[in-house]
C-alpha cells in the first residue's frame, strides 16, 4: 500500500470491514485482494477525496465490482 494520510487510512479499513461483511470474507482477505490487483493504490487512495463522500452501498458496489472485473472476487 502506498504511503497515505491518517484520514486515508482510516477510511481504507472502514471499506475493508464493510467488503468483508458483504462479501462474507475476512478483512485479511479482502485486503490481500485490494492491495493484489492494484485497487488499493490505484483507485481507492488516489480518489479518497471524492470515494469518501459516497454512500456505503455505492461504495461497496463499486468496488465488488471492479474487483470481479479484475478477477479477485467472484
Amino acid at each position: 500500500m502506498t504511503a497515505c494520510s491518517e484520514k486515508e487510512l482510516v477510511f481504507c479499513v472502514f471499506l475493508i470491514h464493510i467488503l468483508a461483511e458483504h462479501t462474507g470474507l475476512t478483512p485479511p482477505d479482502i485486503y490481500q485482494r485490494l492491495t493484489d490487483s492494484g485497487i488499493m493504490d490505484e483507485y481507492i487512495i488516489p480518489f479518497y477525496d471524492v470515494l469518501h463522500t459516497l454512500g456505503d452501498r455505492y461504495l461497496v458496489d463499486d468496488i465488488t465490482d471492479m474487483m470481479r472485473e479484475r478477477g479477485v472476487l467472484v
